[in-house]
């Protein structure tokens, strides 16, 4: 592990590693090991009447551009990681991405839970729109002035949506 941040393992270090390397119980493959700079991030807005939109900030998923990422590990925030993947496919094909904003919609409360905070706490939105952005981190210049994130609009991942009846 030292050797991958640039350091220089001790000796010790080195002989347990050849020692248990034929083993093969560690190995520095990863299937993420290196993440991107750049990505497509899906924000998911309510509103109560179809014009003044508030972004639900969750967790783990950058939305704020001046909120740090947070430290995971070694907890898997699940959501987050999926919606990311999500960002990459057509919505029509995830059944589980529709169920999730129609629990928004009924503001069940363990989906609630997933957000940072309570974005509607009166009462659940009665539109949800997703919006796909393009995001980057920024320079270690701008990050040393509390600007974490470059957000980029690519436009609707999928139409505004409500509840049958609203």
């Amino acid at each position: 592990m030292d050797e991958r941040f640039g350091g220089s393992p001790l000796d010790v270090a080195q002989a347990v590693d050849s020692f248990i390397e034929p083993l093969h119980i560690v190995s520095s493959y990863g299937l993420f090991s290196v993440m991107t700079t750049k990505r497509n991030e899906i924000v998911i807005e309510g509103s109560d009447d179809g014009v003044n939109w508030r972004e639900y900030e969750f967790w783990y998923k950058p939305g704020d551009v001046t909120r740090r990422p947070p430290w995971n590990i070694p907890h898997q925030p699940r959501l987050d990681w999926q919606m990311w993947f999500a960002a990459l496919d057509d919505p029509r094909r995830l059944p589980w991405f529709w169920h999730f904003v129609q629990r928004l919609l009924e503001n069940e409360p363990s989906v609630n839970g997933a957000a940072e905070e309570e974005s509607f706490p009166v009462g659940p939105p009665i539109y949800v729109a997703r919006k796909i952005l393009r995001l980057h981190l920024r320079s270690s210049d701008e990050k040393t002035k509390g600007i974490w994130w470059d957000r980029r609009l690519l436009g609707l991942y999928f139409p505004v949506v409500h509840l049958k009846g609203e």
